[in-house]
């Protein structure tokens, strides 16, 4: 993926990016929706994630992962309520391993991920683990806001306005403490 900003002779500091099937690469809109029962278990296979922040700030934060054997950073800064711009580099399971245990902000944050394909889309449903267990969460990117998508039955309530749902808050604010409606 190339992607540059900055100042660049006749292009007056704008991005400049490479498009891929119409979405310009490093821009993420998503949605969020809590996930009702456990009709979603069955569609695939969960993996083990492992994540912690070097830079925990929600306007622009650095993020160190572990999915399964693989390992990436990851770049996000906030751009509005669904949008972020977003980057992603795959980096070697030691030096994230490393990063999480000496480096990362503690605590950091650990869940499964279930991804679900329904129609065109991706349904990425996380099962948190600590102190975020009984918290499961769904989550789909989308070409553009308005995009139109099949919900299943198992998405419940939208929480993609409420930032208590955003992962980076789930470490400050954990599921346990919040008071139970």
């Amino acid at each position: 993926m190339l992607f540059l900003h900055g100042s660049f002779p006749g292009r007056h500091n704008e991005f400049i990016g490479y498009q891929l099937n119409t979405k310009i690469m490093g821009l993420e809109i998503e949605r969020k929706f809590l996930v009702q029962g456990d009709g979603w278990k069955s569609l695939g296979t969960p993996v083990l994630f492992h994540q912690g922040y070097l830079n925990r700030n929600p306007e622009r934060s650095v993020r160190v992962r572990i999915e399964g054997d693989m390992a990436k950073l990851n770049i996000k800064a906030q751009r509005g309520t669904l949008r972020r711009i977003e980057y992603e580099y795959a980096i070697p399971v030691k030096d994230a391993t490393f990063l999480l245990e000496h480096v990362c902000e503690q605590p950091t944050l650990s869940k499964h991920r279930t991804k679900i394909t329904i129609g065109d889309c991706c349904w990425e449903v996380d099962e948190f683990h600590g102190t975020n267990k009984g918290l499961v969460i769904a989550e789909i990117e989308l070409e553009t806001e308005e995009q139109s998508f099949e919900k299943p039955d198992w998405i419940g309530e939208d929480v993609s306005d409420d930032p208590r749902y955003l992962n980076i808050n789930l470490i400050q604010n954990p599921f346990q403490n919040w008071k139970q409606d």
